[in-house]
């Protein structure tokens, strides 16, 4: 499928054509991945996660980024990935959403891209429904699917993340001294 090929409709978002998107692409598997450029804040190297009991499945536990506790999502898990441990090898791409600052586990980052917004097509025009994905960047080499970090999680899910970033620990979640 050809960006040039769809009605103007499909393409997002409506800028001048001069206009340039910047992206950050990341990998999972083979997969590629972006998020706007403009909610990183950066990328570091993987480190242990703390589980948080009662937050839903795709959140995996919580970090400790420079004194800010931040909740990370198993990206994997919501796109129907193999499961695996975190790798060393592994990153965390921290990101800011409507509800906070979180961090995603990542095999790795690819870098920043840059490229007319006429190479993004709207996910609407590809399926119905198809979660967090918000469109698709139709590369020479392929394709980069758009993550909307701010539907990762439904409503529901984003309730259970809160009241579990909340809760107070009880002494049975405390690990003896």
């Amino acid at each position: 499928m050809k960006a040039a090929s769809q009605s103007p409709a499909a393409v997002l978002p409506a800028h001048p054509l001069s206009a340039l998107a910047q992206w950050v692409v990341f990998g999972l598997d083979a997969g590629r991945y972006a998020i706007p450029l403009s909610v990183v804040q950066r990328v570091v190297r993987a480190a242990q996660v703390t589980p948080l009991p009662l937050a839903p499945s795709v959140v995996i536990g919580a970090i400790d980024i420079e004194g800010r506790v931040l909740p990370v999502f198993n990206v994997r898990r919501r796109f129907r990935l193999p499961e695996r441990d975190i790798d060393p090898g592994d990153h965390f791409l921290i990101a800011n959403t409507a509800r906070g600052t979180v961090a995603l586990v990542i095999d790795m980052a690819h870098g920043v891209l840059e490229c007319p917004d006429a190479t993004t097509v709207d996910a609407a025009m590809i399926a119905t429904d198809i979660g967090p994905i918000s469109g698709v960047l139709v590369l020479r080499d392929g394709l980069v699917l758009i993550h909307d970090l701010d539907r990762f999680l439904s409503p529901d899910e984003a309730r259970a993340l809160e009241d579990a970033m909340n809760r107070e620990p009880s002494h049975a979640d405390q690990e003896p001294v």
